[in-house]
């Protein structure tokens, strides 16, 4: 009997969440989201439920918040994208996303991972870390919010120019998938992107002293086809329902 009572504030908290969905969705709709490949295990696992419980069908193309904006600019039709909050606020400053429709979904930190297997260097502090940086052979981040916000962490610690030769900015794909094969000693990208990576060991987040946190947001697209489809969805990635899910995979909610 405990054990079943144990699991009823679970069991509320999704069913809030569906119901939540179902507010303002009369029919069945086929919806585009553009999203940031910080939530892509998060969608993977959530997207699923939501179009179970609404009937909508959510078509989801992944890429980076640089790409989703360039996307946007040029016209790409979408219904809502999820992506850092200073691009979401460009491209509402643009007209390209809803004035208002913003609604915070996630905040991830930058996390350090290495090849699996290869000795684990001390990131424990900001001094461990510069150290370590100074040593390796080649440091790999995206080009993306968290590499944007290395680059000047590279600065701040004084080795920019020591270190540049050695840094790979990448762009289209994982860093850890640069990392695993081998093609660099280092890489930083969002938790949420490297926690997941076969062939890689996750050393942990950047030191609390240097760490810098991206909120991630949901948007509405001006040019959406499905707009209440796309307003349910944001009800339940924004429930109860996706914070453990958000947990799981390394993002903070809100």
């Amino acid at each position: 009997m405990r054990s079943a009572m144990r699991k009823w504030p679970a069991i509320a908290a999704i069913a809030l969440g569906l119901s939540l969905v179902w507010t303002g969705a009369a029919r069945a709709s086929e919806l585009k989201l553009l999203s940031s490949g910080a939530l892509k295990e998060t969608l993977q696992d959530l997207l699923p439920q939501f179009e179970q419980a609404s009937g909508h069908k959510v078509a989801l193309a992944l890429t980076g918040t640089a790409g989703i904006v360039s996307r946007m600019q040029k016209g790409e039709a979408a219904d809502l994208v999820i992506l850092a909050d200073y691009a979401l606020a460009q491209l509402t400053k643009e007209g390209k996303v809803v004035d208002g429709s913003r609604a915070d979904l996630a905040r991830a930190g930058v996390g350090i991972a290495i090849k699996a297997g290869a000795p684990k260097p001390d990131v424990g502090s900001a001094e461990a870390l510069k150290r370590t940086l100074l040593a390796a052979k080649s440091i790999a981040h995206s080009r993306g919010p968290s590499g944007i916000y290395l680059t000047g962490l590279f600065q701040r610690l004084g080795i920019a120019d020591e270190i540049k030769a050695r840094v790979k900015p990448v762009e289209g794909e994982p860093i850890g998938n640069v990392v695993a094969r081998g093609d660099a000693e280092i890489g930083f990208q969002q938790i949420s992107e490297l926690l997941h990576v076969a062939g890689v060991d996750y050393l942990g987040p950047l030191p609390p002293e240097v760490q810098h946190m991206t909120v991630f947001c949901l948007g509405l697209s001006a040019n959406a086809r499905e707009p209440e489809a796309a307003k349910a969805l944001v009800r339940f990635l924004t429930g109860p329902a996706a914070l453990p899910v958000l947990k799981k995979h390394g993002l903070e909610p809100g």
